[in-house]
């Protein structure tokens, strides 16, 4: 399915929708889940919780979405998170320099590439404003963060970019209070904020937007001194470098070189075999590994964790070796002590970065899981069960003869178990279609006979085969099969 076709069903089936959408001034960047969506957020996290957190032995942490300018002056971000700018000297309108001379020129220039790069390319390929055709000014950067005046004297403070940055500064504490040992993997999920130029695709570029970040403090020492690397040394994962993505075990990639050591193959396998539990499609994945121009300033080693869709190739994770930058930055700036021991060994930890973006991973899962079914006329949303905004429909074929109290009984009695959907109203068919669309993998349906056997029908999502149980079996079917694997 296409970006148009999800976006219908988002808007139709309270996936997610536009914030504040009633009203002309409404800021673009901005969206907000509705129920189908929140709870599919909620049971992909559970599933990455499940997934990389609790199978790594990891600390999850909730930090403070403002944080003081010091933190930022030391984490580089107020002088270089920073997007490339261009703006007419006709009608004044700003954009993005990469994208525009992507988008006109066909010419892909990194956005941390020097900004007379930029320049060249506009002038030696005459490209002009979008909108009115005038000139464009020389090429400046532009610095994404959310400024915030705190209290009276409005204090200045931003709203974090990225969650991460609260577990650096957060690590001695961490580490001393909760007896940490390396290798360490501190997790938080929250929401970040930039201030995009040109948010776009719902989705997709956000200005407030939901992450889930993995910091792996490490000893830089013993980056090969993995046990854990034969739980996925056969994993296969799809890598890019130079050419077309390669498919290779972790135990091929680190061999060949194509991963520097034992340490970033555990974590891109383990990576790679969360999204397959997602249902999306990893035979159209690729780790891309960044050259200098494209890495992040804090990255020595960097790899895209990206995945194929309708338009394009969409970046759903950062996986980044950030060497001490962060700990010893922060050590600099605030003259508290990083270090820690690792054995007998004093050390300042290096860190490898899981950097998730939820949103573009939720978006990307709802376009590889719906389908047309052709044959029968329908929508089908075949999401993994267990991630199923809705597990069980609980329908009446018809509002009398006793058939909604004996279903208002069967939904009372399994809704604090499953997440389940009670629907008397419409054709049996068209509730059917609406449960399909929502991804509900089983329909069950309460009919005459159930009153005079306790059976009911249940009907499959995905094969729409039907069959008969007794009431008394339903428990044990739901839960077989929407538990996580």
């Amino acid at each position: 399915m296409n970006y148009e076709e999800v976006m219908k069903l988002a808007l139709e089936r309270g996936f997610y929708f536009p914030s504040c959408e009633v009203y002309s001034d409404a800021n673009a960047g901005f969206w907000e889940y509705g129920p189908s969506g929140v709870s599919l957020k909620n049971k992909f996290l559970e599933l990455w919780r499940r997934e990389l957190i609790r199978r790594d032995g990891m600390m999850e942490i909730d930090g403070s979405q403002i944080m003081s300018k010091s933190v930022f002056e030391a984490s580089g971000h107020l002088g270089n998170f920073a997007d490339p700018i261009i703006k007419c000297t006709k009608c004044n309108s700003t954009f993005r320099a990469d994208r525009t001379i992507a988008e006109i020129a066909n010419i892909e220039i990194p956005e941390s590439a020097d900004l007379i790069e930029f320049d060249n390319a506009i002038k030696e390929n005459k490209i002009q404003c979008p909108k009115c055709k005038g000139d464009f000014s020389s090429t400046k950067k532009f610095n994404m963060m959310f400024k915030v005046g705190i209290g009276p004297q409005e204090e200045e403070a931003y709203l974090r970019p990225e969650t991460c940055q609260s577990i650096f500064v957060d690590f001695p504490r961490l580490f001393k209070t909760m007896r940490g040992k390396l290798p360490l993997g501190i997790a938080q999920v929250g929401k970040s904020f930039r201030n995009e130029i040109a948010p776009r695709q719902s989705l997709l570029r956000l200005r407030e937007f939901y992450q889930a970040e993995i910091e792996v403090f490490c000893n830089p020492g013993r980056l090969d001194d993995v046990e854990k690397f034969a739980e996925i040394e056969k994993t296969v994962i799809r890598v890019q470098t130079d050419g077309d993505p390669i498919s290779m075990t972790c135990k091929e990639a680190l061999e060949s070189g194509t991963v520097p050591n034992k340490f970033v193959a555990y974590y891109l396998g383990i990576l790679t075999e969360f999204y397959e539990k997602t249902g999306i499609d990893v035979s159209k994945s690729r780790f891309r590994k960044l050259g200098d121009k494209e890495k992040a300033f804090y990255a020595e080693v960097a790899f895209d964790f990206e995945v194929e869709t309708t338009i394009g190739w969409l970046e759903l994770v950062a996986c980044n070796y950030r060497s001490d930058y962060d700990l010893s930055s922060h050590a600099k700036m605030s003259k508290e002590k990083f270090e820690v021991m690792d054995n007998d060994e004093k050390v300042l930890p290096h860190v490898f970065e899981i950097s998730m973006g939820i949103d573009r991973s939720l978006y990307t899962i709802l376009e590889h899981s719906l389908k047309n079914d052709e044959e029968h006329e329908r929508m089908v949303l075949s999401l993994k069960p267990y991630l199923s905004p809705v597990h069980v429909g609980i329908l009446s074929l018809v509002k009398k003869d006793g058939l909604k109290e004996k279903t208002d009984e069967i939904f009372l009695n399994i809704k604090r178990k499953y997440d389940a959907f009670l629907d008397h109203s419409g054709a049996i068919g068209r509730r059917y279609r609406r449960l399909d669309e929502i991804g509900a993998p089983f329909a069950i349906t309460v009919d005459h006979q159930t009153l005079e056997d306790n059976t009911v029908t249940i009907r499959k999502r995905d094969s729409m085969e039907q069959s008969r149980v007794e009431i008394s079996k339903i428990d044990s079917i739901l839960f077989d099969s929407v538990g996580f694997p």
